[in-house]
């Protein structure tokens, strides 16, 4: 092949690959602002109360606590699952370290991770879990709560759409 009829074939793939790169691109959640708004519900466990966000919708949970910069003490984002499963969180877009609970239908926890920041390991709940609960970094260790521990409250918590 001539240097001409080179440059013209490789433009060629380019181009032809080009619309099947932007058709399988996965659309990245929100507008690089954190979620305002949410409904908000009163958690408690291990002696603490807890002030949690409720991401119940497809929409909410996708987008999580991404963007957002800092959360009070007692502070978290509760997911609320249309049906159990092996949930799993990342950090994508997410600039705070948190730690992740995550309870069965009774607010049993199964299992609790530590995530860093813009990490995009997964972390997958143990067990089939029903809810999820974010916290600021070292919160559940820092309060002696573990494995087996109850949160209380997710009876309030809105049914997920």
């Amino acid at each position: 092949m001539t240097p001409s009829l080179l440059t013209r074939f490789a433009w060629l793939l380019v181009f032809t690959a080009l619309p099947f790169a932007t058709v399988n691109a996965q659309p990245q959640p929100g507008d690089g602002k954190p979620q305002m708004g949410l409904p908000k519900i009163t958690l408690s466990v291990g002696g603490q109360t807890i002030t949690a966000d409720v991401a119940a919708t497809d929409e909410t949970r996708q987008k999580g606590l991404m963007f957002r910069t800092k959360m009070a003490k007692n502070e978290g984002m509760l997911f609320v699952f249309t049906q159990l499963g092996y949930h799993a969180m990342w950090m994508r877009n997410t600039p705070i370290n948190l730690s992740v609970a995550y309870m069965d239908d009774q607010g049993k926890i199964l299992s609790i991770h530590e995530m860093e920041a813009f990490n995009e390991t997964s972390h997958q709940a143990a067990g089939p879990a029903r809810y999820a609960l974010e916290m600021n970094a070292a919160w559940f260790s820092q309060h002696k709560v573990k494995v087996g521990d109850r949160i209380s409250g997710l009876e309030k918590a809105p049914k997920p759409k």
